[in-house]
């Protein structure tokens, strides 16, 4: 049986993971120089999967390695996080790209790696703040569910843009608006639970097991 790799454990957890792909290697996020590292450590690798990447705590994972991966003929996926943004970048060399947030970034709506950015506790690869792009989607609901209105949420994005990612959150962004219904915004967002980088992330792994029934 080929090797198929898969970087993720912050968008979506591993055992989660395993649910929907369970003959594959899971790592955690990767940085510059794991595809290289795994490209010698394995022959057989059919598919590498990128969800999860590091971006600031350590230099994120090179275009020239997936570009390396690719030929050699194995399939490269991304989606969800780092792997929408290097799939934007790297689709016109074969890299696949899948999800909402992989086609932001294709459409051009979202251009910078802040945007899905989030800090995360490096042993249990928790998310400890919430990115950009999910703040994003929760408040188009909550404008569509007419929680909110559309000069709020863009008053809301301009705070959470303006943030350092590692404090952002709906909690803190929500608090130094000034709309008036805090309460109510924070409750729908918490039972609206939604998640797009997750669900990317399951539509990414989903793509690969599709791929390895071919």
């Amino acid at each position: 049986m080929m090797h198929t790799i898969i970087y993720t454990g912050l968008s979506i957890p591993f055992n989660e993971a395993e649910k929907i792909l369970p003959d594959a290697t899971y790592l955690p996020p990767v940085k510059r120089g794991d595809i290289l590292e795994i490209l010698e450590k394995y022959d057989d690798i059919d598919i590498i999967g990128i969800i999860d990447g590091v971006f600031h705590q350590t230099p994120a994972v090179a275009h020239k390695e997936i570009l390396k991966a690719l030929k050699h003929d194995i399939t490269v996926v991304g989606g969800a996080s780092m792997g929408a943004l290097r799939a934007c970048e790297l689709y016109p060399y074969g890299m696949i790209g899948v999800g909402n947030i992989f086609k932001d970034y294709k459409n051009e709506i979202i251009d910078s790696d802040d945007d899905v950015a989030v800090a995360l506790d490096p042993d249990t690869l928790k998310p400890l703040s919430d990115s950009w792009i999910n703040i994003k989607y929760n408040l188009e609901y909550a404008t569509n569910d007419s929680i909110i209105t559309h000069k709020q949420k863009d008053e809301l994005l301009k705070i959470a843009k303006e943030t350092y990612y590692p404090k952002r959150s709906f909690k803190y962004v929500i608090g130094k608006s000034n709309i008036t219904n805090k309460d109510e915004l924070l409750e729908y967002i918490k039972n609206k639970n939604f998640d797009i980088k997750y669900e990317d992330a399951k539509k990414t792994i989903e793509k690969i097991r599709k791929i390895k029934k071919y």
